[in-house]
């Protein structure tokens, strides 16, 4: 009897020892790209441990071209992007998946220590001549036209961009091309051009510390940033001319006007496009953020079985309830039709051939 008791003691403590071991096992998904969503990505790290405490998030916030790369190349578990695979990407990657994560507004932010607040107006036009080169100076009668009443200093105009390859950039100069003919026709839209004029910075984190530390510069900067470095940004004149600030309810709608009719997560997306929008209160450089994967996730070799159906788990969380931590961050929570095409990606997903997801 003694015997029989040490046995199933045994095997129960190995039972018990198998069960934990199960329940312990760790899966890290790995993602790099764009900086525009980080401190969102950031946050649902921290919350999604809450939910599944097996599952670590780690993202690098490399730039969008730099996420895109590493999607192509098959060095992460996921890449993220603010500007949708162009043509020959979405052809080299083979049968991707866009999955807008969030909405979000690049917002042309200054130092300028004359002006109080968020007071300074700017329309396409004039950011374009100052991107170009053609307006150096502060008190340009094309900026000081915009803003009487404002005393203006005469100092020269420090222009920042990005210096790597960015998804804030391509949505900046997408607008720039749709208000400027001649950025358009000389510089055009892409996550890198090549900058008639200004300093480089990499990432929103770099462009942010360089406005902050140079007076009379000026930059794009995503929302979030210049929430939590408390900068100062311009409104900018609208389709409709009038005067709007990036906000919540300004992104939303120029997410309402634009966002109408959109592809399939399967399908491309490098013609959606949120800047210069209609509609009177429309912000005019608003854009998707996107998570890109493959239709199939055993096409990439970094993912077994486990770790796609934990991808696919964390995405179905991040673009519901997940959506909670938006808005606090600055960035605008997916509407239902986006959630909806979301879903309808992510059951279409498969490993070997098996979608991860059952019905």
């Amino acid at each position: 009897m003694g015997v029989s008791l040490l046995v199933l003691s045994i095997i129960l403590s190995l039972g018990i020892s198998s069960i934990n071991t199960v329940h312990a096992q760790q899966v890290a998904i790995n993602g790099a790209g764009a900086t525009f969503p980080f401190p969102l990505i950031d946050t649902w790290r921290v919350e999604y441990k809450k939910v599944n405490p097996d599952v670590n998030i780690n993202y690098a916030s490399i730039g969008s071209g730099g996420g895109i790369k590493q999607f192509l190349e098959k060095t992460v578990d996921f890449g993220a992007t603010d500007a949708p695979l162009s043509k020959s990407e979405f052809a080299k990657a083979v049968n991707p998946v866009h999955i807008p994560e969030t909405i979000g507004s690049v917002v042309i932010s200054y130092n300028l220590p004359e002006v109080s607040g968020n007071s300074l107006k700017l329309s396409g036009s004039v950011l374009a001549d100052i991107y170009l080169g053609k307006i150096t100076k502060w008190d340009d009668p094309k900026i000081k036209q915009l803003n009487p009443g404002i005393n203006l200093p005469s100092n020269p105009i420090t222009v920042v961009h990005r210096s790597d390859g960015s998804g804030t950039t391509f949505v900046f100069t997408d607008y720039l091309s749709k208000v400027s003919p001649e950025w358009k026709s000389k510089v055009g839209t892409s996550k890198s051009v090549q900058w008639p004029t200004g300093i480089g910075a990499p990432g929103n984190e770099g462009v942010s510390s360089s406005i902050s530390g140079s007076k009379y510069s000026i930059g794009y900067i995503e929302l979030a940033y210049a929430l939590t470095t408390k900068m100062n940004y311009a409104s900018l004149q609208n389709k409709e001319g009038n005067f709007v600030l990036p906000s919540i309810n300004s992104t939303m709608a120029a997410v309402s006007a634009s966002a109408t009719a959109l592809p399939k997560g399967s399908q491309s997306w490098t013609n959606v496009s949120l800047t210069d929008a209609p509609g009177k209160g429309s912000y005019p450089v608003s854009s998707f953020t996107y998570i890109i994967l493959y239709k199939d996730l055993s096409a990439n070799p970094n993912l077994d079985n486990q770790k796609a159906k934990a991808i696919v788990d964390f995405l179905s969380w991040a673009i519901t309830t997940g959506q909670k931590f938006s808005q606090p961050l600055g960035y605008v929570p997916l509407p239902n039709p986006v959630v909806k095409v979301n879903q309808e990606t992510l059951s279409s997903l498969t490993f070997k051939g098996t979608p991860i997801l059952t019905k």
